[in-house]
């Protein structure tokens, strides 16, 4: 099983990246909320569409719980537009198109398509406390019914 090196209690890296309408987004700004961090391989495929839909489903109860929800592909905010129309997201979506922050958080594992070894990335969703640490990490992700599994998570540990 492929597994980011970050581990949890170290502080996530920081980044900025472009957003789906252009606007620079930076996990700073997001100092004293929980973020919800998931990577996903591509835009319009069905894990990531399912993923994406149940994130934008709970939006409102993360929300309540004082946490954001950000997605990042190596895909173009164009794409990310696009996919936000067509899926009715209401979750932020950025374009990591030059795949700097999938190596800061290493996502990028090799794996086999169609007969051939590519370099993709895998699956994974971070949960960053207000402090801006890694407090729990998802690797190898199943969409199905992770959103869900990453709330309960964050109330789990809001409650302590």
């Amino acid at each position: 099983m492929v597994k980011t090196s970050l581990k949890v209690g170290q502080f996530a890296p920081d980044f900025c990246l472009l957003d789906q309408e252009g606007n620079q987004t930076c996990l700073e700004n997001f100092r004293g909320k929980w973020v919800i961090l998931f990577f996903y391989p591509r835009d319009n495929t069905p894990g990531c569409s399912l993923e994406a839909k149940n994130f934008s489903c709970l939006r409102k109860d993360f929300e309540a719980e004082n946490a954001v929800v950000i997605g990042a592909s190596r895909d173009s905010v164009q794409s990310h537009r696009r996919f936000i129309e067509k899926k009715e997201l209401k979750i932020t979506l950025l374009s990591d198109d030059q795949a700097n922050v999938h190596r800061m958080y290493d996502v990028l594992h090799p794996k086999h398509f169609r007969g051939k070894e590519v370099i993709s990335a895998v699956r994974t969703t971070f949960l960053i406390d207000p402090e801006g640490k890694i407090a729990r990490i998802w690797d190898n992700v199943r969409a199905a019914g992770h959103a869900e599994k990453v709330l309960s998570e964050l109330k789990s540990l809001k409650e302590k």
